[in-house]
């Protein structure tokens, strides 16, 4: 008898473990990597204007937040290389944003998609209708991000035309977040600024409507592309948005607790003082 209960037992501790092992979802598997290697960060300082404004304390910071990135999402290439420059853009392109912030591991994505040049609604990169650079994925999707590899090296490379794919995406994420993606970011923004943030929105989208902003005009499209269009500004050009646009600049401020505009100014000094 009490060989048989050891027999079963076994047999149902063997079914179990395939059953874990087979079916229940995997945590994706980045890549790890201990110590942030010294090529990754001269392509930081040679292609990402944010970490060339921070403070050597920050840049740590930074470099850290990017590798631990690294280790918990998948990038895949599809038809192309991922190169150590694409990963050290993607996962930049998800620091900048949440750099105010303690922690933030982006757990509506679990792996990145890196297609060769822009597609179409269906993920093709062949035919007339390639003229999608990035996408957040749903339904089938759901969980994945598709960026253009030759929009995220542009994105970075020309850093002061108010445009970069990447930050674009993940803002479309942070956004969605909460369950919903509508230009109000409820994990970020408290409740009792969410409708003067909506005000201050409408009111530049209406602009955009009328010819009489300097935002892109996708911006104007709905209020999830405002935000991201407005973001990819005050990453980019600080500087011209809080001249243009100091209500904007100040409600950036306020939704991604970064004071750009005073990093550039001290980032000045400190190499004019070298």
């Amino acid at each position: 008898m009490t060989l048989f209960f050891i027999v079963g037992f076994v047999i149902l501790a063997a079914s179990l473990w395939w059953y874990f092992l087979i079916y229940l979802p995997k945590k994706p598997k980045g890549e790890k990597i201990d110590e942030m290697p010294e090529s990754w960060k001269k392509l930081l300082t040679e292609n990402v204007n944010f970490y060339r404004n921070l403070s050597q304390e920050d840049k740590i910071k930074f470099e850290n937040r990017l590798l631990h990135f690294i280790s918990i999402k998948r990038i895949i290439g599809v038809d192309t290389e991922v190169e150590d420059l694409d990963k050290v853009l993607i996962a930049s392109s998800a620091v900048i944003p949440l750099f105010g912030f303690s922690e933030w591991t982006y757990p509506n994505l679990k792996e990145v998609l890196l297609y060769p040049k822009a597609f179409d609604k269906d993920f093709q990169i062949s035919g007339t209708r390639k003229n999608i650079t990035g996408m957040v994925g749903n339904g089938v999707m759901e969980g994945k991000m598709i960026l253009s590899q030759k929009a995220l090296r542009a994105g970075f490379i020309i850093d002061n035309d108010k445009s970069n794919v990447g930050i674009h995406e993940f803002i479309h994420l942070i956004d969605k977040a909460d369950g919903e993606i509508d230009g109000v970011p409820k994990m970020l923004i408290q409740n009792q600024y969410a409708i003067p943030w909506l005000k201050i929105m409408h009111d530049e989208m209406n602009r955009i409507y009328s010819n009489q902003s300097d935002i892109n005009p996708y911006g104007g499209t709905n209020q999830q592309e405002f935000l991201s269009v407005i973001s990819e500004y005050f990453f980019e050009r600080p500087d011209l948005l809080k001249r243009k646009h100091p209500k904007l600049y100040e409600a950036m401020e306020n939704i991604f607790k970064q004071d750009l505009y005073d990093n550039l100014k001290v980032n000045k000094k400190r190499d004019f003082n070298n």
